[in-house]
C-alpha cells in the first residue's frame, strides 16, 4: 500500500505521547507516599556505583511565552529570588536528613531549568550553585553542568558565573525569527541579541550551545521557516531540538488565544519541521531521536553512535543515571523503579517546605511490567529500533498492521525497526509497548498531536 504524505498525517496525526517517561504522567496511579518513594531513592543511591544527577526548577520568568507549556510563575518582583532559593536549600537538607546516603555523594550532572534560570542575577545564581556543590560535590571527572536561558535576559555575567562553576552547557530559547510570530507567541528577540550571547559563550568555553526552535506556531510559514533556519545555520549551534508545537489549551489557558486558522496542522505543520531539517542535514548535522540534531563531534551525537544516548524529562542526554533528584517547585525525579514530583502550586511548595515536609504531589510505583514496557520505548525512541520477543511480534503485526503497510514501520530479525521514512510517526510506533494507553479511551483530552 502506497499513500501520499497528507494522506499519511491525515491518518497518523493523533494525540499520542511524547513518553518523556513511560508510565507517562497522566497515567501514573500507583502513587508512593513519602515515605515509600524515600525508600526507593535509598535503595537505588546506597550502591557505590550509583551515579546521581540533578534537576533544579527554577519557574520565574518575566513575561508569558503564550506557546509555553512549562511550570511557570509571572512576575517581575525579584524580591521572590532569595526566599525561592532558601525553600530549595531547605528540600536539599530535608532530603539529606532522610537519606544519609545522599551526603556527600558526587553527582555528574546538573540541569537548571525553569522558567527562566537567568531570572535570577548572577550573584545569587553563584550562592545557590556554591550551596548546592557544598552538599553535594560535583564528580571530579567528566562532570556535566547545563542551563536553559533566555537570550532576552542573558548576561555576559551570568555565562562567566556558570562557567566558573563547571557550566559547559547553554541552551537558548529561540522559537522562532521570524517577526510576526515572535509578536504572536510574545517573545521577541532579534538574531542579533542571540548572536551576541552565543559568541559571548564561545568566548568563555561553552562547548556545546543548543537552540530550542518550535514548528506549527502562527503565522509560520515555509518561507519563514526558511529564513529561520538561515539565520539558525549562520549561528551554527552545536546542537538543535526542533520541537513540535504542543498545543494544550486545556492545560495552559494562554494558548486559547490562538485561532485554529493560524495553527499549521498535519502535512502543513510538518513541511516547516522539514523546511529546518533538509539544511541542518546538509550542513553535517545529524538527525538524533525524536526532533533532535547535532554536529557529529557533539557529545550528544556520540553517544548516540555509542549507544549510550537517554531520554527523560529533560529530553535527549548523554548518558542515563541511577538517580534524577528533581529539587524545586513541580520538579520531577527518578529512580530505577519510582516517579516522583513535588507540589505544582508554588505556595503549597513552600508551606510543605516550612514544615520540614518532602513536598510530594504525586508519583508513580512502577511495577515490573512497567519497567520492561518503559526500557523498550526508550530503546524505541533513541535508537529507532528494538528487540521484540515472539508475543510481542504477533501482537506488533496486529496492532501496527496500518502502519507496516504503509512501510512506517519494519518487523526483521526480531527486531521492530523505524525508517527513515517512518521517523515522523515514532509516537504512534511507540503506544505499542503503552499498555496503560491502550487499556483505556481517554474521556477528554490528555497529549498533543504525534506530528
Amino acid at each position: 500500500m502506497t499513500s501520499s504524505m497528507t494522506e499519511l498525517f491525515a491518518r497518523y496525526d493523533v494525540p499520542v505521547p511524547r513518553y518523556t517517561s513511560y508510565p507517562t504522567v497522566p497515567e501514573w496511579h500507583a502513587s508512593p507516599t513519602t515515605d515509600q518513594w524515600i525508600a526507593s531513592l535509598a535503595a537505588a543511591i546506597e550502591s557505590p556505583d550509583a551515579t546521581l544527577s540533578l534537576y533544579l526548577h527554577l519557574p520565574f520568568c518575566e513575561s508569558l511565552c503564550t506557546f509555553c507549556g512549562c511550570n511557570t510563575v509571572i512576575t517581575r518582583d525579584h524580591g521572590r529570588e532569595q526566599p525561592y532559593v532558601d525553600r530549595l536549600l531547605g528540600e536539599m537538607d530535608a532530603y539529606l536528613a532522610r537519606v544519609p546516603a545522599l551526603a556527600g555523594r558526587e553527582i555528574c550532572q546538573v540541569h537548571l531549568g525553569g522558567g527562566t534560570p537567568t531570572f535570577f542575577p548572577p550573584d545569587t545564581l553563584a550562592a545557590l550553585l556554591d550551596s548546592l556543590f557544598a552538599r553535594f560535590p560535583r564528580r571530579s571527572r567528566d562532570f556535566q553542568g547545563s542551563v536553559e536561558a533566555d537570550p532576552r535576559v542573558t548576561s555576559r555575567a551570568h555565562l562567566e558565573t556558570l562557567a566558573a562553576r563547571g557550566f559547559t552547557r547553554l541552551s537558548l530559547g529561540i522559537q522562532d525569527f521570524n517577526g510576526e510570530t515572535q509578536q504572536l507567541v510574545n517573545r521577541v528577540q532579534s538574531p542579533a541579541l542571540v548572536g551576541e550571547l552565543v559568541a559571548g559563550a564561545r568566548a568563555t568555553g561553552y562547548e556545546s550551545i543548543n537552540f530550542d526552535l518550535i514548528y506549527g506556531l502562527p503565522a509560520q510559514t515555509p518561507e519563514s521557516m526558511r529564513e529561520t533556519a538561515q539565520e539558525v545555520m549562520a549561528l551554527a549551534p552545536d546542537r538543535l531540538a526542533v520541537y513540535s508545537f504542543a498545543r494544550v489549551p486545556w492545560i495552559k489557558p494562554q494558548q486559547r488565544k490562538f485561532k485554529d486558522e493560524q495553527i499549521p496542522a498535519g502535512a502543513e505543520k510538518r513541511a516547516l519541521y522539514e523546511t529546518v531539517r533538509a539544511p541542518l542535514l546538509d550542513r553535517g548535522y545529524v538527525e538524533l531521536g525524536l526532533d533532535h540534531f547535532a554536529k557529529p563531534g557533539d557529545a550528544l551525537a556520540r553517544a548516540a553512535v555509542g549507544g549510550t544516548m537517554h531520554r527523560n524529562f529533560q529530553g535527549y542526554t548523554e548518558r542515563r543515571t541511577t538517580v534524577l533528584l528533581g529539587f524545586g517547585v513541580s520538579a520531577i525525579s527518578e529512580t530505577p523503579d519510582c516517579y516522583h514530583q513535588n507540589e505544582k502550586i508554588i505556595t503549597v511548595y513552600d508551606r510543605r517546605l516550612q514544615k520540614d515536609e518532602i513536598p510530594t504531589l504525586r508519583g508513580h510505583l512502577l511495577s515490573g511490567d512497567d519497567r520492561r514496557r518503559r526500557d523498550k520505548i526508550l530503546t524505541l525512541m533513541t535508537a529507532f529500533r528494538v528487540a521484540i520477543d515472539e508475543r510481542e511480534e504477533t501482537d506488533a503485526r496486529a496492532f501496527l498492521a496500518p502502519m507496516l503497510d504503509d512501510g512506517l514501520v519494519t518487523i526483521e530479525g526480531g527486531e521492530l525497526r523505524i525508517p527513515a521514512g517512518g521517523r515522523p510517526f515514532l509516537r504512534n510506533a511507540a503506544v505499542l509497548f503503552d499498555a496503560h494507553f491502550r487499556s483505556r479511551q481517554p474521556s477528554g483530552p490528555m497529549y498533543s498531536t504525534a506530528v
